[in-house]
């Protein structure tokens, strides 16, 4: 997808900010048993056509609203993903402003996750 030069700027300063992992760094994570919840932060829509098995969906739209509701330990590791990294760079940035000090933003998104063989539904 091609995106607009403001977004773009956007995403690099979040993503200067931000922790991120690929879909190794993840892979690992999951075999080595690290506790941690997996967002989707991708659109309604996006998430009806398919995500990992036992992510939660709380969209870009919503997830500042509702975070602290659904997780309120600011400590938890939140591991983000949208379609590519972008979105979940975006939604990182805000979460660590909010005191979340563990939200983590998935490079490559769902395009690389369903490919990873992790279950999906």
């Amino acid at each position: 997808m091609q995106h607009n030069p403001g977004f773009l700027n956007l995403v690099n300063d979040a993503k200067s900010r931000v922790k991120e992992i690929d879909l190794e760094g993840y892979r690992k994570m999951v075999a080595s048993g690290d506790p941690h919840i997996l967002v989707d932060t991708r659109e309604d829509h996006e998430w009806a056509n398919g995500h990992v098995a036992g992510a939660v969906h709380m969209s870009r739209g919503i997830i500042e609203r509702d975070i602290e509701t659904r997780v309120p330990d600011k400590a938890a590791t939140l591991v983000l993903y949208c379609g590519g990294g972008y979105r979940s760079a975006l939604v990182a940035d805000n979460l660590q402003k909010m005191g979340y000090r563990n939200a983590i933003s998935l490079d490559g998104g769902w395009r690389a996750l369903k490919e990873s063989g992790l279950k999906l539904e």
